[in-house]
Formats: C-alpha cells, structure tokens, sequence
C-alpha cells in the first residue's frame, strides 16, 4: 500500500484528506507541523508528502529542503500562497508538483497518483536484480535465495534498497545513515557494520568474503551484482 505524509495545520482539511485517502486504500500519516513533518518521514518512510506551506513553526520550504537532505520522495505542495515566485521558490527547493488551495480533491488526487507512479521504477530490469546467489524483487519487497524467501527486517530491506538501487555506486557512509535512519542521523557508523553483517550472513555465501556488499574503508558501501 501507498503510505501518505500529510502535512497541514488546518484540521478540516487534513480530516477531508485523510477520509478520501483511506477511501482509496492509501496508508495515511499526518502532521500539524514542520517538525512533526521531518519525524514522521523519517520514522515511516512515506511514498509521498503532501505539504502545506503556511506551517505554524517554519516554512514549508524549510521542510522541503530538510527533506531533501536525504530522500527524494515525491512532494506534493498544497498552498494557498499563489505568486508564481513563492510557487518557483518551492520548486526550486525540490517539491515535485503545486496545488493551490481551494482545491478539487479529484485533481489533487490524480497529481498524487501521477507523482507516485513518477517515482517508481521505470522498468522490469529496475525492479528485479538477479546476481549469481540471490534475487532481489524491489517491487515485491521480497529477497530470494535457493528456491526461499529470504526473512529481513524493515531496517534490513531499507538499507539493500538504498544499496540495489544504486548499484555498482559508491553510497556515503553519511547518505546511508539519513536515508536508512533519518535525517538526524549522520555519525552512528557502527549501525552500519551491524546491519551490513546482517545483510552479508543472510544473502552472501561467504559473508567474510563479501562479494555484493562491498566495504570502502572509511568512504561507504557498494553493492555489485
């Protein structure tokens, strides 16, 4: 299921989204404002944010920037604000697409859709990853090994996400952290070795000989098929 973050401090109109959202099977979050905001998606990890930028602790743009320090989630802006150099400078911070307020929800909705669907993988080849001991199915949120599903935690699955889908690229030690853990994360390296010793006993045939999840010393990691 899709997970949504809605972020407003308008309570009829987060009562309005979350009914129509959960109507059509979305998973649905929602904040009262911007710090509320950056917890939520890094705790749960939403598919799409859906922001008001009239929040009563900071802007939506500082939100939007805050969240692009470490995830390209689609966002979706929902503001009254209607200058075209207000709807540029969110743009232009990293939001995906602007509604302005009043809205239609059925427009709303189809942009929600077509932001979603934007950020999926765009074919068959990114969406399952075979190397020589085990498949990788991004779609299915599924690792299989020898003819079994292989059992991993959320935590787990988030870090070979970050690490499939840039395959055969250098992942920053810090970009891991943030993306994996959250924003304010950053330094905590030895979650790092931890769960990449995991990941390496679970799905390499040697894991002290890795030969997929690949340690650059003090730089990162890399995931080769």
């Amino acid at each position: 299921m899709t997970r949504v973050l809605v972020v407003d401090d308008e309570p009829a109109i987060v009562r309005a989204l979350v009914i129509n959202l959960k109507a059509r099977s979305y998973e649905v979050d929602a904040a009262q404002d911007g710090a509320e905001a950056l917890r939520l998606a890094a705790a749960r990890h939403p598919d799409v944010v859906v922001l008001d930028l009239g929040l009563p602790d900071m802007d939506g743009v500082e939100v939007i920037r805050g969240l692009r320090g470490w995830t390209r989630v689609p966002i979706l802006v929902l503001s009254a604000r209607q200058a075209s150099d207000e709807k540029v400078q969110a743009l232009d911070a990293g939001a995906d697409d602007y509604v302005t307020k009043p809205f239609g929800m059925d427009e709303l909705l189809a942009r929600l859709r077509a932001a979603v669907r934007r950020a999926e993988p765009s074919g068959e080849d990114d969406l399952r990853v075979e190397t020589d001991g085990f498949t990788v199915d991004l779609a299915a949120k599924k690792v299989h090994r020898d003819g079994k599903d292989v059992r991993l935690t959320p935590t787990e699955w988030h870090l070979l996400e970050v690490l499939v889908r840039n395959g055969g690229r250098l992942v920053a030690q810090k970009q891991l952290l943030k993306e994996v853990w959250g924003p304010s994360y950053g330094t905590e390296t030895n979650y790092l070795r931890v769960y990449m010793a995991q990941l390496r006993r679970k799905l390499e045939a040697d894991p002290s000989h890795p030969k997929h999840f690949i340690t650059e010393p003090g730089m990162g990691y890399r995931f080769e098929r």
